[in-house]
């Protein structure tokens, strides 16, 4: 067996055995009053922290396996897994309610649209993303500690705060309504575009038709996939507040992920994209995320 698999494998069973500790500690958090009448801000154990804890001790388990190979690529399956691993426990623990129901099935959709671009684009754990090696170059000897908090927890957080808005609604298990409903179907038409845009954008690659895609979704728009992820999660957030509007602040995770992208996700890929002759005219013609028509420069 060669070496290439067998690291393939290792990881497997690491991932593996990081998710499962995840979702043992998820269903240790059920103790106590239980169910729908434990509120999840009171002391001496709060939910939420809870949550916190074994989420952040997962993303460590992980990041001790991205040393052990020199590729922090590794924790690209864990953001797309995290959800689902968190709120199955949930629902486990929980039960499913029709409000639930509808979070669950839009996060375990976009995970699985997540996960299979990541496995299709996927190339041994030889191949590291090309911003994890750009920040290592840039880094140095910090690149430990931007590896550690930028690439894994900083995520994680985020993450966190994205999913928690779902978790209140297995919890809480509150009336399902209209608001509800309305951003639950955001969150299937941004995973949506987020699919449509993968795919053309593989397709884009293969033909190599040019320098930039100019066609489908990313016609005027140079990053509709990342306007998918932001819209994935403003539904998710914006249908719990509609269920449970006195928790406006379960917004925070979907605003995190937004200025996330905003502030270093488009910086970076178009810091990339800047090195290809014509990136500024390309730049002036089209939208950062919306892929609506702009009056040509």
């Amino acid at each position: 067996m060669t070496r290439g698999r067998q690291g393939i494998q290792t990881y497997e069973i690491f991932e593996r055995q990081s998710f499962l500790r995840l979702c043992r500690a998820l269903l240790r958090l059920r103790g106590g009053s239980g169910g729908r009448d434990r509120d999840l801000s009171v002391a001496p154990s709060p939910l939420w922290l809870s949550l916190f804890i074994a989420d952040v001790a997962a993303t460590v388990l992980v990041f001790l396996f991205s040393l052990l190979y020199g590729n922090a690529s590794v924790y690209d399956p864990y953001w797309s897994v995290q959800p689902i691993v968190i709120l199955a426990a949930f629902g486990i623990g929980e039960g499913v309610s029709f409000a639930f129901l509808f979070p669950l099935i839009a996060v375990c959709i976009w995970g699985a649209r997540l996960t299979a671009n990541w496995a299709y684009t996927f190339h041994g754990l030889g191949h590291q993303d090309w911003r994890y090696t750009m920040l290592k170059e840039k880094t140095g000897k910090w690149y430990f500690f931007i590896n550690l908090i930028g690439i894994h927890l900083v995520p994680t957080l985020v993450v966190y705060g994205c999913v928690l808005p779902a978790v209140f609604t297995a919890v809480y298990a509150p009336r399902l309504n209209a608001g509800a409903i309305v951003f639950f179907a955001l969150s299937l038409l941004a995973v949506l575009l987020q699919g449509t845009a993968d795919v053309q954008m593989h397709i884009f690659r293969k033909k190599k038709t040019g320098r930039f895609i100019r066609t489908g979704v990313w016609k005027y728009a140079r990053h509709p996939n990342y306007l998918g992820e932001i819209l994935m999660w403003w539904g998710v957030g914006l249908a719990a507040v509609c269920l449970m509007p006195a928790r406006w602040y379960l917004l925070g995770g979907a605003l995190a992920n937004t200025l996330l992208f905003c502030f270093v996700s488009v910086p970076l890929a178009d810091g990339h994209q800047s090195r290809k002759d014509g990136f500024e005219e390309y730049k002036k013609n089209t939208r950062v995320f919306l892929p609506l028509y702009k009056k040509q420069k």
